[in-house]
């Protein structure tokens, strides 16, 4: 190939399209379990099937992909398995609105219609997030991509659902679940929204006590008055002064026909807060819920599944909750037992799919004792088996694993894993089976009905690291590839999917599902505003790639992924490593333009540049090696950078002109230069890979000396780079950098034009002969001659390099007078500019209440400013006294 064959400028979308289907073609991505390697496995967190592509799909693909990348190139036998999960209330609550847009009814289809319905939407849109992740570049192997309802994967949920019955850890019983009276389901913590600081009023009342006790009134408070018809209590501390006295004694209900004890509870209730009274609505509110549990109390559910209230709501039954709410306290007030109301503020669950608002209620259920499953999964992290990065996040994990509740697991709902439990019309056994039973194991009666719930979507999600590997059948990929190697996602779903698959893993399989748990941050606007549709800040990655490519997007997400920090996205950088994937092309371009004459397999004799490049490269390689295998992506992508921009593009390109353009230089060192320029770019693209796969299969696909793909070519070892010479070498030119850079600072501050040839005297005979070795390299990057003198004109620049003097003579290269009159003004500017940020940072409001990244920068413009006050007035000083 020649420099006429290359395009002027890089286009990523037609590199996208070209090396996706090139890649795809070749089934690179397809794992082998009985090829060579050791195993390393991620399975993709699936995304709901209903989805498109957001910004924390991308960000948490492109670190799973570049983990990926580089592991396949590492030699390792690499799996990564796609899927999508079919996402329960989500995707039914899809695909209810599609059919009511139509006109049709929802409960009119009945179930079966409804559930064909849904696998004919899956079948049309389904794949959308799945192309939408390939346009992201991800090298999955799409061979092996599942789907939580496939047969097998439904296969395993039975199992699980099954053994835990059997184990005694699945059972049916009556618990206060979140109810969402809209879709009429029960919902996980996960799928209810809360509503902060949301208007309310605490309103107060009575409840007499009865006479037969001493009459008088107890006074209790609360925000949903409607709720005090399932009250079955009322709770006092039973060290209270006050009520002590009264526990065990009898109310009167003031509404419906019920006596309700006073009860003494030191958990619940805070003496001094309020009344030192708590209303007991077991049925109803989850604190409440424990209170009847521990002194035996009637649950009274009130209402109704579509939120009405039923016929324990006495005269106010089929009423909504604000109905009610209202006509409660009209009647309270009626009868002369109202005693005050204040505004509150309060949280408001809603439900996540529908927006209503959510009914804490007592329900028949499905639960999961967690408690026995959750101790060896405290264990497993805590002894080290798996680890979580950054470390912290142990903490949230462990929290909630030391006190967990059991789990709701039914879903009143027609999409997803139905429940294998039948019930008998005639001996009310319930049979639980891995297939649909023919007849009651109890009675042998065929009058038997399936449960019509299903399960939650997070107890088909927990078998996820081994179900797709076909477990519980033992398959050849199970035993490979699990335990899987790592897990990245994010720190909302610790508690509800990462917890769920350890248990899962080491009940069934004995082993953990994953070594290590990655946690990545959160994608937030520039001002650090969570994204939301509401806030109108939802950046579409999608729009980003469209307009900048998928590289350069992916590069930017992995620079921003710092440890325990929150990505503030600002779309400029993707802009600027798309400026960055310019500047490799163009040095592409370099490399061909100057290829005439380039013999690859020709002798070939290395110079000290050439041997400092090589040494440069190796000490990138393991710096780069290291920050993925510790999983510090942004510093992987800051070490490429560096290296790329700051010393292969800005140093070494320019020193190789210096033998390139030496008629002098023997063909061998003309073929050493071209094949470092080469090599090194050969090298770039293979550590460049994992982050910008487009862009380095485009160049790989150019190089001389490259076969196959990219994708498939070793990652650089430093060990490749080893030379016993290099501490000599990189000695030498750095010596030969920092030269170059004082003049050119010198140039810059005294605004002295690259073309104005300069001297610079050099007193230590040893820095005059090393910089004397370079003297062309010195001519052609800082135009610059070296002299082996210890004079020292009044009028000139100094610069300080192996703490040796450089002085450089100004006389008839400015004009004195005018570059000190200048230097004064700049001075008076930059007095100023330290005195307002001075100023700012000492203003207590700004530095308590502005961000802390703001604050920060402001730190940092003014030890700039500072900086460049110290070196004018070292410049102005030294030809003042020239005057």
């Amino acid at each position: 190939m020649s420099a006429e064959d290359l395009p002027p400028a890089y286009d990523p979308h037609a590199s996208a399209t070209r090396w996706s289907a090139a890649w795809e073609d070749a089934e690179l991505y397809r794992a082998d379990p009985a090829a060579p390697g050791e195993a390393y496995s991620i399975v993709i967190p699936p995304p709901n099937v209903t989805g498109s592509l957001h910004m924390g799909h991308a960000l948490n693909n492109t670190l799973q992909d570049v983990l990926i990348r580089y592991k396949r190139m590492d030699g390792y036998n690499v799996l990564w398995v796609p899927g999508t999960d079919h996402a329960g209330i989500a995707t039914q609550w899809v695909v209810r609105r599609q059919i009511e847009a139509e006109g049709g009814d929802f409960w009119e289809m009945g179930r079966e219609k409804f559930v064909e319905r849904v696998w004919s939407w899956k079948a049309e849109a389904g794949g959308t997030i799945t192309n939408q992740l390939k346009r992201l570049g991800v090298s999955c192997d799409w061979t092996r991509e599942r789907f939580t309802l496939d047969e097998d994967l439904q296969k395993a949920v039975s199992e699980h659902f099954v053994r835990l019955y059997e184990e005694g850890l699945i059972y049916r019983g009556q618990r206060l679940i979140n109810w969402d009276p809209l879709d009429q389901t029960a919902l996980s913590d996960l799928e209810v929204e809360h509503d902060e600081g949301v208007a309310a009023e605490l309103w107060s009342f009575a409840y007499p006590i009865r006479e037969e006790d001493g009459g008088g009134e107890i006074v209790v408070a609360t925000t949903r008055p409607e709720t005090m018809l399932g009250d079955t209590a009322v709770a006092v501390h039973p060290d209270d002064e006050r009520y002590k006295h009264l526990i065990g004694k009898t109310l009167q209900h003031p509404v419906v026909d019920r006596e309700i004890p006073i009860v003494g509870d030191a958990i619940l209730v805070d003496p001094e807060f309020g009344t030192g009274a708590v209303k007991v609505t077991p049925a109803h509110d989850f604190n409440d819920f424990e209170v009847g549990l521990r002194h035996d109390l009637p649950m009274i559910n009130i209402l109704n599944l579509d939120g009405t209230l039923n016929a324990e709501g006495g005269p106010f039954e089929g009423q909504t909750v604000a109905e009610a709410r209202d006509a409660v306290k009209a009647h309270i007030e009626e009868i002369g037992l109202f005693r005050g109301s204040q505004d509150h503020t309060m949280n408001l669950g809603r439900s996540q799919r529908s927006g209503a608002v959510v009914e804490p209620m007592l329900s028949t259920q499905w639960f999961v004792r967690m408690k026995p499953l959750a101790g060896p999964s405290l264990a497993a992290v805590e002894n080290g088996f798996t680890r979580f990065v950054p470390k912290q996040w142990e903490n949230t994990y462990y929290a909630w694993l030391r006190d967990i509740r059991d789990w709701c697991i039914s879903r009143q709902l027609w999409w997803g894993h139905r429940i294998p439990a039948w019930y008998c019309a005639d001996c009310d056994h319930v049979t639980v089976a891995r297939s649909t039973p023919e007849v009651c194991e109890g009675c042998g009666s065929a009058a038997i009905k399936q449960d019509s719930d299903v399960l939650d979507t997070w107890f088909s999600s927990a078998l996820w690291p081994f179900s797709v590997f076909g477990w519980p059948e033992q398959t050849e990929d199970l035993a490979r590839y699990y335990p899987t190697s790592v897990l990245i996602t994010g720190f909302d779903i610790i508690f509800f999917w990462v917890a769920r698959m350890m248990f899962a893993g080491q009940h069934f399989l004995g082993s953990v599902p994953f070594r290590d748990v990655y946690i990545h941050a959160l994608v937030r606007d520039a001002s650090g505003q969570k994204m939301s549709k509401t806030k109108g800040n939802v950046v579409d990655p999608l729009a980003v790639i469209e307009e900048w490519g998928a590289d350069a997007f992916r590069f930017t997400l992995v620079a921003f992924a710092a440890q325990g920090r929150d990505v503030l996205w600002d779309e400029k950088r993707v802009e600027g490593y798309h400026r960055f994937q310019t500047k490799i092309w163009q040095a592409l371009r370099f490399c061909f333009l100057n290829a005439e004459g380039y013999e690859p397999d020709g002798a070939v004799k290395l110079g000290p540049y050439e041997e400092w490049i090589r040494a440069r490269t190796g000490a990138a390689v393991q710096r780069v090696r290291t920050a993925l295998d510790e999983y510090r992506f942004n510093e992987a992508a800051a070490e490429i950078h560096a290296f790329v921009w700051g010393e292969y593009c800005d140093w070494y390109l320019e020193l190789s002109k210096t033998t390139i353009y030496d008629k002098r230089a023997s063909k061998a060192r003309h073929n050493g230069v071209r094949h470092t320029l080469f090599e090194t770019m050969a090298v770039i693209v293979r550590l460049l890979h994992p982050l910008m796969p487009f862009l380095s299969e485009e160049i790989w696909s150019r190089l001389p000396n490259t076969q196959g793909f990219v994708t498939t070519a070793a990652y650089p070892k430093p060990s490749d780079f080893a030379s016993d010479g290099d501490e000599a070498v990189l000695a030498a030119i750095t010596e030969l950098q920092a030269a170059i850079t004082e003049v050119r600072r010198i140039r810059g501050e005294m605004e002295i034009a690259l073309k104005t040839e300069l001297k610079v005297h050099v007193a230590d005979a040893g820095l005059a002969d090393r910089l004397g070795a370079h003297k062309r390299a010195l001519w052609d990057l800082a135009r610059v001659k070296v002299i082996h003198t210890d004079d020292a004109p009044k009028a000139s620049a100094t610069g300080v390099v192996s703490g040796q003097t450089l002085v450089l003579p100004l006389e008839g290269v400015v004009d004195i007078s005018a570059e000190v009159a200048r230097l004064q003004k700049v001075l008076a500017k930059c007095d100023k500019d330290v005195g307002q940020l001075e100023k700012r940072l000492g203003n207590k409001n700004f530095v308590d209440r502005a961000p802390d990244e703001v604050v920060e920068e402001v730190r940092g413009k003014l030890a700039a400013a500072l900086a460049r006050r110290d070196t004018l007035k070292s410049s102005l000083d030294r030809l003042s006294e020239a005057l």
